[in-house]
């Protein structure tokens, strides 16, 4: 097993194949979805010691620590046999702290993730936070100080010179929205815990911690205001300012530096930009970081112990760093020209000095590569992630465009093109996001655009009014446009690559999760003179149900303020809610339809399927499945293979493949 992995981690990348080759076969179900044998490479503070997960005993993803001085066969230092590590992270060069996840096969379900601890040499293992699970534990004859299962990981203190971790507790659903979120700081040694919550307002949320990892800022939620309490010199948290949850007029703290150094968020020229704030939370002057079409989107990097700020990582169409140090500068410089044509992110703890890089080469093509860089020597060696079962040539290439709306609002559209590129117009998957609030697309390689692209579809994925990440006019123009404006969006989406010579408006369909499951069920009902088929997986099929069902996840601050706000009030919007439920409109259904519902989904319970399967004409061509173990959206592989494959076949009924 050990040299099974270390073979693994360094093996050499296989060479790409030539531009030009064309596949036979496009690649199984199973080689898009299924998780990688090594993944996750980090290194320690010193880059001395790289830890990954890898397969271990029956296929479990283990912790394994490899010292990079001496490059022998990595170590397993924890593990379980019945479910998967999720996350690890050092906390000093000696220990490591992770938690679990639910196992692909779908034998094991977490709710609660856990945490333990171990040293880098796998003594010292210690469970600190309980699971929902009990056997994921370890025997122990010392007392049980485990924390309960809605205790979680907050962050690492950036020190990284002790064992102690910032931990997070959520409230349970029996205690109600004011007792909020707590913090605590925990010693993963002893699994003794300090408050940092005494004296907290009611129904806090967030928190900002200063660049010693020390509480300054905590963000309340209640009865549709934000506020903002800040900490003074007494240790007292004291009122700031109060906000709009959903349009903020002022600045939002990010960073909280040495010698009081403040910096925020704030719109300018219609996108967020990050500012210097004064003592008082106000900008001053021009935004330090701005990304012109996008808001920001990011996290400053500092240096350990000093709080000096290195540099930033961002997204705008794909993401990037920009360096403020030189050296780093200088290494980036250098990585890129050897890496030509991807995103090439560096990832390390105390950066400057650093013996080591992990740097992560991200391309539309292709899931995430991993390679090594040694700093002194400035050597590049490929690390994981090479995937010969997933060849380039049946990845589509996916690029960003601005789309017009028929009301001239600019509609930010993901295409990617069929494998092999476009030969004239092609059959069309308009794919939309769920959320619906979120930005909901990203450039690097995508699992389900890329297995449509690889059947020889074009894919569309518009960032349709509503998304956020391009300036408030775009999220504020989706506010109460469910089955409206937002719609439209996503005809007007596919009318442009029409336009363009692009898609076959013959042979288009829609398809999504979550909302745009709810949009897929909308076009069936609104736009059959655009869309052939579609395909919902776990989405929304009537607006009030959303605030009606009582076992929903959704929270009664977010049924109040956010969805009366957002989406539709039922005192007051009660026939726009009716006009925009897909439910109360299923009679008018023709086109065909693949829904598929997770058993145990909590954010759009099964209910939404069911009545509307219900709803539907005794004659409407309907394809049904229902995943007893699934939750909200895939997870286990199986699950995964049977609803592409019936995605796969639906479009080729519907659609065909052929240019």
């Amino acid at each position: 097993m050990k040299n099974h992995l270390a073979a693994a981690l360094l093996a050499v990348t296989a060479t790409l194949a030539p531009a030009g080759a064309g596949a036979v076969e496009p690649p199984p179900a199973a080689a898009f979805f299924k998780r990688a044998a090594v993944r996750a490479p980090k290194l320690s503070p010193s880059g001395r010691y790289l830890a990954v997960q890898a397969a271990g005993k029956g296929d479990r993803l283990w912790l394994a620590v490899l010292d990079l001085q001496d490059l022998q066969s990595p170590k397993f230092v924890a593990g379980f046999n019945d479910a998967d590590i999720s996350n690890q992270h050092w906390i000093s060069e000696d220990r490591l702290v992770f938690d679990v996840s639910d196992s692909p096969d779908g034998t094991t379900r977490v709710n609660g993730q856990g945490l333990w601890a171990v040293d880098r040499d796998g003594s010292n293992f210690r469970q600190l936070i309980k699971t929902d699970k009990p056997f994921i534990t370890t025997a122990t004859l010392i007392a049980d100080r485990r924390l309960d299962a809605n205790w979680v990981l907050h962050s690492v203190p950036p020190q990284l010179d002790g064992g102690d971790v910032i931990v997070l507790r959520r409230p349970w659903l029996s205690e109600g929205t004011a007792t909020g979120v707590q913090l605590a700081r925990l010693d993963t040694r002893t699994g003794l815990t300090r408050s940092l919550s005494e004296g907290i307002p009611d129904h806090s949320r967030q928190w900002l911690l200063d660049w010693r990892g020390d509480p300054r800022l905590i963000e309340t939620l209640s009865q549709g205001r934000s506020r903002l309490f800040r900490r003074d010199e007494a240790g007292r948290w004291q009122p700031w300012y109060d906000d709009d949850p959903q349009a903020r007029k002022h600045p939002w703290p990010i960073w909280w530096g040495p010698d009081g150094l403040m910096l925020g968020e704030q719109g300018y020229a219609g996108y967020d930009a990050v500012f210097r704030l004064d003592p008082d939370g106000r900008a001053v002057g021009e935004p330090l970081i701005s990304t012109p079409g996008y808001d920001f989107t990011g996290r400053l990097i500092s240096e350990p112990g000093s709080g000096r700020l290195l540099g930033v990582r961002f997204e705008t169409d794909a993401p990037g760093i920009v360096w403020l140090d030189k050296t780093m500068q200088a290494h980036q410089a250098d990585i890129d020209a050897r890496l030509p044509g991807s995103v090439n992110l560096i990832e390390c703890l105390r950066c400057v000095g650093a013996s080591h890089f992990v740097i992560t080469s991200l391309s539309d093509a292709r899931p995430p590569l991993y390679f090594l860089y040694q700093t002194a020597g400035k050597e590049l060696q490929p690390l994981a992630g090479t995937r010969p079962d997933l060849p380039i040539t049946a990845m589509g290439q996916r690029d960003y465009h601005r789309v017009p709306a028929r009301d001239g609002l600019e509609l930010p559209v993901l295409v990617t093109q069929p494998a092999g590129g476009l030969k004239g117009r092609a059959p069309t998957v308009v794919l939309v996001h769920g959320g619906p609030y979120v930005r909901g697309t990203h450039w690097p390689w995508s699992p389900d655009a890329q297995f449509l692209a690889s059947r020889g579809y074009l894919v569309l994925e518009p960032e349709f009014r509503g998304s956020t990440g391009y300036g408030f006019k775009h999220f504020r123009a989706g506010w109460k446009q469910w089955g409206l404006a937002m719609q439209d969006d996503l005809a007007d989406t596919l009318a442009w690559a029409v336009k363009r010579g692009w898609a076959d408006p013959r042979r288009a369909c829609i398809m999504g999760a979550s909302y745009g499951g709810y949009a897929a069920m909308m076009a069936a009902v609104t736009q059959q003179d655009v869309f052939r088929c579609a395909v919902n997986w776990v989405g929304v099929t009537d607006i009030g149900l959303m605030s009606s069902i009582h076992w929903s996840d959704f929270s009664e601050e977010w049924k109040q303020y956010g969805m009366k706000r957002l989406v539709a009030d039922p005192d007051t919007d009660a026939e726009q809610m009716r006009k925009t439920s897909p439910l109360a409109r299923a009679g008018e259904i023709r086109m065909p339809l693949l829904m598929a519902y997770g058993g145990e989904d909590y954010r759009v319970p099964l209910k939404h399927g069911t009545d509307m399967k219900a709803a539907l004409r005794a004659d409407q061509p309907l394809e049904w499945v229902v995943y007893a173990d699934e939750g909200h959206g895939w997870f286990n592989l199986k699950t995964n293979e049977d609803f592409w494959g019936r995605v796969e076949r639906f479009l080729a009924r519907h659609l065909g493949t052929k240019n």
